[in-house]
């Protein structure tokens, strides 16, 4: 959540905050989170994805995420040979990830497990607490079938869905080009389907946008199943991260408070960069996005 807007009128980042201020940010971001809940204000909370350091051991990945002022982490299995994911399951198991987790601060807010789906890493994800596996869907049909085809997919996942509520997790479906969840009817059809509270939407606004519709409307398609948001642009390299490419996200978090979205905004690429260089782009990024916050006034 956005708990640190007490240090707008200082000009202060939340993520300069958060790495000068170390446990005294913590204990007070509590109380402004409380206070904008208090409020019925919306707070934005930001995460981001551990493949971005996909060179770098799980651990110095979610280091380098801490430091730069992110509350969570998004955990990947070996997409694009992203190691962190089997490496916490074969070697740290959940213990061991808590430990990683209390020690650099972070929460867990995802394992996303586009390689080896949700039943591979479910039980490791409800013995580390909990949280959201994100997956893809299936693969397109015609419009005349979307209704049908949607109806056995949500069907065809209750077996994941049985498995997200023995581990106190969630099911989030990705939206991607050429796949059967692409597009705002798609997600009206999902929405219709599906009757689980485990069972939701994973927002990617770069397929949104590369299919030449509104990320705002396929925010509210979405609405109460919304269970994770990229925060990604239809860009390339860099520019597909918040601020740096040409996307204004502001009303895309205004939609977000709209829709009463719960989880995290997750700053997001696909890409390969050097750890520091990384670290700029996610930088400027988590400074956008409060500046983009501020602007809301949600």
């Amino acid at each position: 959540m956005s708990e640190f807007r007490g240090t707008e009128s200082s000009g202060l980042s939340r993520r300069d905050f958060l790495v000068t201020a170390g446990g005294a940010a913590a204990w007070a971001a509590g109380g402004q989170a409380l206070a904008a809940e208090a409020e019925g204000k919306w707070t934005m909370r930001l995460s981001t994805s551990s493949i971005h350091y996909l060179h770098l051991p799980v651990e110095a990945a979610c280091e380098r995420i801490a430091k730069l002022g992110f509350e969570a982490v998004d955990i990947w299995s070996a997409h694009a040979g992203c190691p962190h994911l089997d490496d916490v399951q074969k070697r740290l198991g959940a213990e061991g990830l808590k430990e990683l987790l209390a020690k650099t601060k972070l929460k867990l807010f995802a394992f996303s497990v586009y390689a080896g789906g949700f039943g591979k890493y479910a039980e490791l994800l409800g013995k580390a607490g909990g949280g959201v596996a994100v997956q893809g869907s299936a693969g397109p049909c015609k419009p005349e079938e979307l209704s049908e085809r949607m109806t056995k997919f949500v069907e065809g996942c209750k077996p994941l869905v049985e498995l997200a509520e023995k581990t106190n997790s969630y099911l989030a479906i990705e939206n991607h080009g050429g796949a059967l969840l692409n597009t705002v009817d798609s997600f009206k059809a999902f929405v219709d389907a599906n009757q689980s509270p485990r069972l939701g939407i994973a927002l990617a606004p770069y397929h949104v946008q590369a299919g030449k519709e509104s990320v705002e409307e396929a925010i509210r398609a979405c609405g109460k199943q919304l269970l994770f948001f990229y925060a990604w642009q239809h860009a390339g390299g860099t520019g597909q991260l918040p601020g740096h490419g040409p996307a204004d996200f502001t009303p895309w978090l205004v939609a977000l408070a709209k829709a009463g979205y719960k989880g995290y905004v997750n700053p997001f690429m696909h890409g390969d960069l050097a750890g520091d260089a990384m670290d700029a782009a996610l930088a400027k990024s988590s400074d956008y996005l409060e500046e983009c916050y501020r602007k809301a006034g949600v």
